[in-house]
Formats: structure tokens, sequence, C-alpha cells
């Protein structure tokens, strides 16, 4: 076998590996992209008493994570009164998300809590609302995905989606 043969049996088989590494790897061109907004309240009756907004962007071949929030310090006692700190706050996860017809279906988890201190002196009460499901949205209409009542109120808190395709 000669020098031009040789290298071209090699770059074949480079040729052949690459398709095989190809065929391992997700399609980025079928990759789909969305803009998710959410906006979680917070409900006394029929009013709104508090909301905040959060926005992220969503693939069909990843997971996304948001995280956002505080440190609470919280005493522990014992002889040199130590202070842990607890996470408050809200944390979003979207995953599986595939389009079908003209709506959006994928995997969210939602968590939102917040520290209450009636008392300075005693440790703060964590309030915390967590849902984690497979949901269905109609493209670019707000749609409550989860909905849950406060125990310790008479407040409702509930969490809306409104998705929209990347072009």
């Amino acid at each position: 076998m000669n020098k031009t043969q040789a290298t071209l049996a090699l770059l074949s088989v480079c040729c052949l590996a690459a398709v095989g590494l190809a065929q391992n790897e997700p399609n980025p061109a079928g990759t789909k992209f969305f803009h998710l907004d959410f906006v979680l309240k917070e409900l006394d009756g029929a009013k709104v008493i508090n909301s905040r907004a959060y926005s992220m962007t969503v693939s069909t071949v990843s997971k996304s994570t948001m995280k956002t929030g505080n440190k609470v310090p919280v005493q522990t006692g014992g002889p040199s009164n130590n202070l842990t700190y607890v996470d408050v706050g809200v944390n979003l996860e979207c995953h599986s998300v595939r389009e079908v017809q003209n709506e959006l279906t994928m995997r969210i988890s939602a968590e939102s809590s917040s520290a209450v201190n009636d008392q300075p002196s005693a440790a703060p009460l964590i309030r915390q609302a967590r849902w984690d499901s497979d949901v269905v949205v109609p493209l670019r209409k707000p749609t409550v995905i989860f909905s849950s009542d406060d125990p310790a109120t008479k407040h409702q808190m509930q969490l809306e989606l409104t998705a929209s395709p990347i072009r």
C-alpha cells in the first residue's frame, strides 16, 4: 500500500468514526427553543396581593433551571449560638420540552419559599409551596399550571405560564 492509499484509508476510517459519533449526538438542526414567562401570584380571594415575574429560555434537548432568592440566617442555639442559613426564594426547573401541534408539553418543578419573622426573638417561619408535574400549555396564552391554598392564611398561590416559540 502506497502513501496515497494509506492516507485515503485513514481518512475513510476517520469519516466513518465521525458519522458514528454524530448519530449519537442530538440533532442541533431539530432543536427548538421557547421563551417561558412565569408569573407567581398570591391571591386573597380574587384579588392579587402580590406577584413576581420570571422568564427563561428552554430547548427541546436540555434541562433549564432558574434559582433566585436569599439565604436567611437561623440560630441553631447551643453553646456557641451557631447560625445556619436557609435558602428561600423561587426555584424553577423545566425539562422534556416537546411541541405538539399548537401546545407545549414539559415537566416542571417549581418551588416558592419565604421567611416570615413575626417574632424577632424566634426563628423565622418558612412558608413553602412546591409543585412538580407534567404540564400541557397552549402557545402564546397565559395558563395557570399550579394552584394551591396557603395552609396558614386564606391566601392562594398560583403559577401562571405563557410559552412562546423563538424563531
